[in-house]
């Protein structure tokens, strides 16, 4: 008897741990990715709002910006993991480093763009390729996932988060921005200031120009004190990149929306 309650407690364990390893995955960087949609959707050209609208079926960018991340948690997407990032050594350019054959952030955005610009889809792919864009649009601006090919984009780099264990990807993922506790309609709001001057410039650039700011942002991203205990000087030093970068990704994301179907 108590070898089965030992064992029905590591079952009842296990699953807790489960659900528990599920809900984080599910919310991992949710709120940036909500911000990139969100910004986004002030800059559409008003027959592309429509547009966009309607292939999501009326759920805004926001909430359709991260189901990328969720669908991670069924086998049939594995095939797609590999897009939610490149890898670029220092002192490459994309060009010159070493290609996945099973693809990278980059060589996604630019097929499903031309995709969704030949408009020989039907409504399912339409609107998975469309999710699917919005989600690496962010990605592709935050710094640790055009990586260096050293440490798994940092995620092998463990730290210290406020005493708490940790390491340097997810620290630009989620935590500086959940440790500000803003709703993602707050931060959009807080990020969104620009010119039209910027904007232009913005929506003007290539993913040449998105991938090559990320690799310019490595210097910060991994200064790194020798105890490896990042708390508020760190978040100090790097929320401005964090927002610039959020508010980046949501103009960047507007005017190839704007191209793609205006």
């Amino acid at each position: 008897m108590q070898k089965f309650n030992n064992m029905k407690i590591r079952v009842i364990s296990f699953f807790i741990l489960s659900i528990f390893s599920i809900s984080q995955a599910l919310a991992w960087g949710q709120t940036g990715h909500r911000v990139v949609g969100e910004v986004a959707s002030f800059y559409l050209k008003r027959k592309v709002e429509k547009k966009v609208s309607e292939i999501l079926n009326r759920e805004s960018m926001a909430v359709a910006s991260v189901w990328m991340d969720n669908i991670k948690s069924d086998d049939n997407w594995d095939y797609a993991k590999p897009w939610h990032y490149v890898t670029i050594p220092d002192g490459m350019t994309y060009e010159e480093s070493e290609k996945n054959p099973d693809g990278d952030i980059i060589m996604m955005i630019q097929k499903i763009t031309k995709e969704l610009k030949e408009g020989n889809l039907d409504a399912k792919s339409e609107q998975e390729k469309l999710k699917m864009l919005i989600h690496l649009v962010g990605d592709i601006h935050q710094p640790c996932h055009v990586g260096n090919g050293e440490d798994i984009g940092g995620n092998a780099v463990k730290v210290k988060w406020f005493g708490q264990n940790s390491n340097l990807h997810r620290v630009w993922d989620s935590e500086m921005i959940d440790s500000k506790a803003f709703s993602y309609t707050e931060l959009a709001n807080a990020v969104n200031i620009t010119t039209k001057d910027e904007i232009n410039t913005l929506q003007n650039s290539t993913i040449d120009d998105w991938y090559k700011e990320a690799m310019g942002l490595r210097n910060q991203v991994y200064e790194l004190p020798e105890d490896m205990y990042l708390g508020y000087e760190y978040s100090y030093k790097n929320w401005a990149t964090v927002q610039t970068q959020l508010k980046k990704a949501g103009i960047r994301l507007a005017g190839l929306l704007n191209e793609i179907y205006g």
